[in-house]
């Protein structure tokens, strides 16, 4: 039996279900989980799904964050740049580092997990920690040998590699989730391994029952989407978003309901909607995929276009820099199917997790 501690970048969903689905696997094998850090930012609370299913307490820490432009639509650089840097936040920063390498040392683990958070890395490398760390997140593609989508983006890419650079300081492996196999990087310590999803995301009949599902992380998307429900009230359409003050069902213009996060009725309207719209987030194409729905992927900062990019060119369906359900629904008219080799991949992700991080 084989102790983990996870450290996990706490912005978006993806990280976190990545995060439970693979401590499911250990512990099916007899395998523990000593402990669970968690970095988020003040505007993001932690989902209440990820508290109830991962089952031991929890250590939050202040870590880096994005920040939007003003239309609260798509991520701005520089401004992100400037709020992390800031002498305040660095101050929070080596705070969270010292709170990171005192948890290590209380807990003992045998091998720490960092999903994607950079200041785990920054804190293995600053304390000099001995124990083996292993890097999982689809972000480490980007500086995969053979990974085309990340090649020739300008500053943006450049610094986006970078930051995946850094983020696997410290890493005696990266395990980069993918949408298909690809054979690993050895320079670079990269194996190419499958998507993390969990069971329920895997169960379950799908059906298309006709209604459009979407997922909204910034919600400046709402107006546009409010809008075109309101011309169209014959479409139902279902949103997920994480706005603070809405109620947990509301019933908008036409046919839309906007939904409080609620990942087991999330996951059971993926399974049965018509097509997906979603900012290009890895974890939630992936099941959309693995259910067979086509997408439009509407990505809001360079990152997710290059997720989206990936996806469309694995057939996953269609990118738009807006929510233009109209041409959606005209792509769903054409009865798009799906690719049934990535049901096969996803399926064999058990096996290769437990092989990759439970020797030694």
């Amino acid at each position: 039996m084989m102790r983990y501690l996870f450290v996990i970048q706490g912005e978006g969903r993806g990280h976190l279900t990545q995060a439970l689905s693979l401590a499911s696997m250990l512990r099916r094998h007899g395998h523990e989980i000593v402990g669970v850090l968690v970095g988020r930012s003040p505007q993001r609370t932690l989902p209440p799904f990820f508290r109830e299913r991962i089952g031991i307490p929890i250590t939050e820490f202040e870590a880096p964050q994005f920040t939007f432009d003003r239309s609260n639509r798509s991520v701005n650089l520089f401004r992100t740049l400037l709020c992390n840097l800031a002498p305040r936040r660095i101050t929070l920063f080596k705070r969270s580092m010292r709170l990171i390498r005192d948890r290590i040392r209380e807990l003992k683990p045998d091998r720490i997990v960092n999903f994607y958070e950079l200041l785990a890395s920054l804190t293995v490398r600053r304390y000099g920690i001995r124990i083996p760390m292993t890097g999982i997140a689809h972000q480490f593609l980007l500086n995969h040998t053979d990974y085309p989508f990340a090649r020739h983006r300008g500053i943006q890419g450049a610094l986006l590699r970078l930051h995946a650079r850094m983020t696997a300081w410290g890493c005696a492996e990266l395990l980069a989730l993918s949408f298909r196999p690809a054979a690993p990087d050895n320079r670079h310590r990269i194996r190419v391994v499958p998507p993390l999803l969990r069971r329920e995301a895997l169960c379950g009949r799908s059906s298309n029952d006709g209604f459009i599902l979407g997922y909204m992380v910034n919600n400046g998307f709402a107006r546009d989407l409010r809008a075109w429900c309101g011309c169209h009230p014959q479409c139902p359409v279902h949103v997920f978003w994480d706005h603070p003050l809405s109620p947990e069902t509301w019933q908008a213009e036409g046919c839309l309901v906007l939904h409080r996060l609620d990942d087991r009725l999330f996951l059971d309207m993926m399974r049965h909607c018509r097509g997906y719209v979603t900012t290009a987030g890895f974890e939630s194409v992936c099941e959309a995929m693995y259910h067979g729905k086509p997408m439009m992927l509407i990505p809001a900062h360079i990152e997710q276009r290059i997720n989206a990019a990936d996806a469309a060119a694995s057939g996953a369906g269609i990118t738009s820099d807006r929510f233009d359900l109209d041409r959606f629904t005209r792509f769903l008219a054409r009865r798009p199917q799906p690719d049934p080799g990535f049901r096969r991949w996803v399926d064999s992700a058990e096996g290769c997790f437990l092989q990759l991080l439970t020797q030694g």
